[in-house]
């Protein structure tokens, strides 16, 4: 499926653009993998091509309420390498990934950075929002089998071109790939 929408929140002054999908750069998924949130794929799905649409999603079918628990107080020597501060990649409003004990990857977001701990933020960034989309049915057809190859290797940390480069593919191997190996799949859509 590929859609160009703008995404909203509910601001002060009414709604608010949070995040555009252009026909120029559209927001690609195949249904049924959790790549889009089920209540935008389940309002999408059965739209033809060039449909628009116009919908809003409560929070509770979104991503939640936000929740204060998950902003988190850290030791800043968690955030040093060789015994310095990584003033690099840790300032206010990075997005971080981190790792907790039993392996699983999340990112979090650096709130504050004070002079013992660093304060993160994990909770997704459009927690406690109501999402409204409007947009446009650019197509919706069957997935092949190839793509679906490609978004499972995707997936389970590889691109599907048999390369197994941690970069750019510099093989013979036609991967077509549209984004940067090692950055995911570079949509930059938080669905």
């Amino acid at each position: 499926m590929e859609v160009s929408y703008q995404l909203f929140v509910d601001g002060e002054q009414g709604l608010e653009m949070m995040e555009e999908a252009t026909k120029e750069r559209p927001f690609q998924f195949i249904t049924g993998f959790g790549v889009a949130l089920d209540a935008f794929e389940q309002q999408v799905i059965d739209l033809e091509k060039g449909v628009s649409f116009d919908f809003s999603i409560p929070q509770d079918q979104a991503y939640g309420d936000y929740n204060d628990d998950l902003v988190l107080d850290l030791d800043r020597e968690v955030f040093s390498i060789n015994g310095h501060f990584d003033h690099e990649h840790i300032y206010e409003d990075a997005v971080i990934p981190l790792q907790n004990e039993e392996g699983q990857r999340f990112y979090g977001r650096v709130v504050k950075i004070g002079e013992e701990k660093v304060k993160v933020d994990l909770n997704h960034p459009l927690a406690g929002e109501n999402l409204t989309f409007k947009g446009t049915i650019l197509e919706n057809r069957e997935a092949t089998t190839k793509e679906i190859e490609h978004l499972v290797a995707h997936m389970t940390g590889g691109c599907g071109c048999g390369c197994h480069h941690d970069g750019d593919c510099d093989c013979d191997n036609d991967c077509n790939c549209e984004h940067d190996h090692h950055e995911g799949c570079g949509c930059e859509h938080c669905h």
